[in-house]
Order: C-alpha cells, then structure tokens, then sequence
C-alpha cells in the first residue's frame, strides 16, 4: 500500500520560492522607476537651458550659458550633454531668413519682424544599477525645447 509523506515544510518552500521572485520583480520596479526619474530630470534640463536662451536676443547665442543652465537642472551635471541651435524665420509668413541679416535700412522681414526660435537637445547615457540579463544598457536618455526668444 501507499503511504503519504510528510507536508510540514510545504507551506516554508513556497514562501521562500515566492519571495525570491517578489523581491526580484520589486527591484526590477525600482529600477525602472530610477530611468524614469532620470529621463524626466534630462527633459527638463533641455527646458530650462530653453528658458534661459529665450530671455534676449544675447542669450539665444550664448551657448554655455544654455549648457550650465541644463547642467543645474540635473542630479549628475558631469553626464549631462547639450547641443543648441536657432532659427529665424518672419512673422505672420514663417520664411526662414539669416538671423544676422537685420539691418534697419534693409529689413530681413520687410513689413514684419523676425523672430526667433531656440531648439536645445540633451542627452544622457544610464546605466542601470542592476543589471537585468536580456536588456542590453547602457540607455540613451534624450530630452528636447523649442522656445521663443522674446523680442
């Protein structure tokens, strides 16, 4: 005849079995919530290096101010990179002219003003703190502005 075995450590083996894969799906949660905070923080520091490059006509140009005002905004400054750019185009037509090209006697925008757009692009590579087999890493972390430079 068949006799049953003893289930007194049943109920010990599962638990451990299930709070391995717990602890393993929690931690891949924090991780993915780290590189989301990290790719809000890179979008924003494209946003403020817009806003500093969108008070005048001299910040649109100065290109290490809209860098460090990038740098301010994110957790790790030394990781962060930024590229910026602008373009002018005329009001009320959106013909793209020569931003230098603004002279009283021979207007760009001949009945109109110029204006101008700032566009920044940052980026960042992270790297996750556990590594998950399967996800290649490190990750691009990219953020963008388009802004306005006031008149």
């Amino acid at each position: 005849m068949l006799t049953l075995r003893r289930e007194e450590g049943q109920a010990l083996v599962e638990t451990a079995l299930s709070m391995a894969l717990f602890i393993v799906m929690m931690l891949g949660a924090v991780e993915f919530g780290l590189m989301a905070i990290s790719a809000i923080e890179v979008g924003n520091a494209a946003k403020a290096a817009a806003q500093y490059a969108a008070q005048t006509h001299v910040t649109a140009a100065d290109s290490a101010g809209m860098l460090q005002a990038a740098k301010n905004e994110y957790h790790t400054p030394a990781a962060l990179t930024a590229t910026s750019g602008y373009a002018c185009t005329c009001a009320g037509t959106g013909t793209t002219v020569v931003c230098t090209n603004n002279s009283v006697s021979s207007p760009a925008c001949p009945g109109s003003y110029m204006e101008v757009t700032v566009t920044i692009q940052t980026q960042v590579s992270y790297t996750p703190g556990i590594h998950i087999p399967g996800l290649a890493g490190p990750f691009a972390l990219r953020g963008s502005a388009k802004q306005k430079v006031l008149q």
